[in-house]
């Protein structure tokens, strides 16, 4: 068992690759992600909870730690959150065909949405109906974001590490007073937790030198 807290899947190999067939193993990732973003309402940040339940709870393909990481990545790629963060999953799963299998999964339910609700728009637009269904949703979404979030800051806390302890408070402080772009925000994370790497190595290194 790795000490670094990522579990292999169950059932897999070696490499952690699932043993299920590369057939079978596609079409779950697309009818996986196609169901994730049907249900998907509210924003890419909805998703991180639905992949963590697929691919980790579920099936063990993942682990939390890889989910969160894949997330911080989608975060601060171009392009939506949700479809990153499922070409990911995919990929990190099935290689390439799995990013794109997974891809086409994730734009087809919202495609097909969009083009019933383009094509009578008006109606959906001025329907009270609708507008409560939408107005409820927002409550449910905030409360998977506040889920996310607490499950993250957990992840981070069992690291056991005083910078990613202090970049937490960090990072919310300069995003929420201060209206620090995110993009920013985690760049400057990434570049001072490599900066501590480098300098952690350069300092062991030279102790056992000294010694």
């Amino acid at each position: 068992m790795k000490k670094d807290g990522r579990r292999r899947a169950a059932g897999s190999g070696e490499d952690g690759t699932p043993r299920m067939g590369r057939g079978r193993m596609l079409l779950w990732l697309f009818w996986t992600n196609v169901w994730i973003s049907a249900l998907a309402f509210g924003g890419g940040y909805v998703v991180i909870p639905m992949v963590q339940r697929a691919f980790s709870e579920k099936n063990n393909f993942l682990s939390e730690e890889e989910v969160f990481e894949l997330a911080a990545v989608a975060q601060s790629s171009p392009g939506a959150i949700a479809i990153n963060l499922l070409a990911l999953a995919g990929q990190k799963v099935k290689g390439v065909a799995g990013a794109v299998v997974s891809c086409l999964g994730a734009v087809t339910p919202p495609l097909l949405l969009l083009s019933m609700i383009s094509s009578c728009y008006t109606a959906f637009s001025g329907n009270r109906v609708v507008q409560a269904v939408l107005q409820g949703m927002e409550a449910g979404v905030a409360a998977l974001i506040v889920s996310v979030c607490i499950d993250m800051v957990r992840s981070v806390i069992k690291e056991k590490r005083m910078l990613l302890s202090l970049l937490l408070p960090a990072a919310f402080i300069t995003s929420f007073f201060f209206n620090v772009n995110a993009i920013l925000i985690i760049l400057a994370a990434g570049f001072l937790c490599v900066a501590a790497g480098v300098l952690g190595r350069h300092g062991k290194g030279k102790k056992h030198e000294d010694s």
